[in-house]
């Protein structure tokens, strides 16, 4: 997704909440909450799957649909609670990849799930 994507999916949000006058709702606390929500009701169609059983959902165009609709919500809680924050998305992900990388050389991490033992990661 581009800049100017997240950039004007962010003042859609912003102007959807203010013709509902929900920005009173939209405090940090409550943004975090509802975030929360609504990454455990994505997570709720993988409970008790098997990996197999997890990968092949994406085979079932009603979960797909369904799916969609939760990362949906998911994505629309952090781009409100990040634009409340004045938090910008793109370079915060720029900024955390850059972390990554240097915390997780792919030298060392190729193909393994965790560093290397006796190497910790820094943050």
């Amino acid at each position: 997704m581009a800049h100017s994507d997240l950039n004007d999916l962010t003042q859609r949000l912003r102007e959807f909440a203010g013709a509902r006058d929900w920005e009173q709702f939209h405090t940090p606390k409550n943004l975090a909450m509802a975030l929360s929500v609504e990454v455990a009701e994505l997570a709720e169609h993988f409970q008790w799957l098997t990996p197999d059983e997890a990968s092949s959902l994406k085979n079932d165009p009603a979960t797909v649909d369904a799916l969609a609709s939760e990362i949906a919500d998911v994505a629309i809680y952090l781009l409100r609670l990040a634009d409340v924050l004045d938090v910008d998305v793109a370079e915060a992900v720029r900024r955390k990849m850059a972390s990554n990388e240097e915390r997780f050389p792919s030298d060392l991490v190729r193909g393994r799930a965790t560093l290397p033992e006796g190497r910790k990661a820094d943050g």
